[in-house]
């Protein structure tokens, strides 16, 4: 059901850093109406919403408060070891849902989001 998601930061180039290291991807930045938008890529043919990096002054960053995305790995123990390396810092580490739904991680991007990573393994 989610078409687009936006992840607000207060420094786009060191976000555009973080999340291009933590998942090995390139992020597009555009200029559009006085927002900056760093666009993650998009993967033709496979199920997710699309979504950016968002730097305005009605974007605030949080680790406590606002939804949490999950992004999906293959096995997310790879993306998780980039994280400290990469300027962030693990909130919770490598755990295992249950009932076959995989692994979760929280973790907290340089611009002080928590997100989380999921995988099957």
């Amino acid at each position: 059901m989610v078409g687009w998601f936006e992840i607000p930061v207060t420094n786009m180039e060191r976000a555009k850093k973080f999340y291009e290291t933590v998942f090995n991807i390139t992020i597009s930045v555009h200029e559009l109406d006085g927002l900056i938008m760093g666009w993650f890529p998009s993967a033709p043919g496979k199920s997710g919403a699309m979504g950016s990096l968002v730097k305005h002054d009605l974007y605030i960053p949080s680790d406590t408060k606002g939804p949490v995305l999950y992004f999906s790995c293959k096995d997310l123990s790879i993306e998780l070891n980039r994280v400290g390396g990469a300027g962030g810092a693990i909130l919770q580490s490598k755990k295992e849902i249950g009932e076959g739904h995989g692994f979760m991680a929280l973790v907290k991007d340089t611009e002080g989001n928590r997100i989380a990573l999921h995988s099957q393994n």
